[in-house]
C-alpha cells in the first residue's frame, strides 16, 4: 500500500467544456505525480481527492470518449 501523496501544492485543472453558468461544478484532474492521477471535485476542493492508477484513468477516459 502506497502512503498518500501530499497534493498542497497541486496544480489542478478542469475541461475547457465546463465553462457556463455551471463552471465550478465538475471534476478537477491533477497531473505530475509519480503513475497517479489525482481527481476532486471542484465544489468541494478541500475534501479527499479520489486516487486514481495511470493506466486505470487512461483507461477511464478512453471509455467515456466512446
Amino acid at each position: 500500500m502506497r502512503a498518500t501523496p501530499d497534493l498542497s501544492a497541486t496544480q489542478w485543472r478542469k475541461s475547457s467544456y465546463s465553462g457556463g453558468q455551471q463552471g465550478d461544478a465538475c471534476v478537477e484532474v491533477a497531473d505530475g505525480l509519480d503513475d497517479l492521477v489525482p481527481v476532486r471535485d471542484s465544489k468541494t476542493p478541500l475534501a479527499p481527492s479520489l486516487l486514481f492508477t495511470s493506466n486505470a484513468w487512461e483507461a477511464f477516459v478512453a471509455s467515456v470518449k466512446r
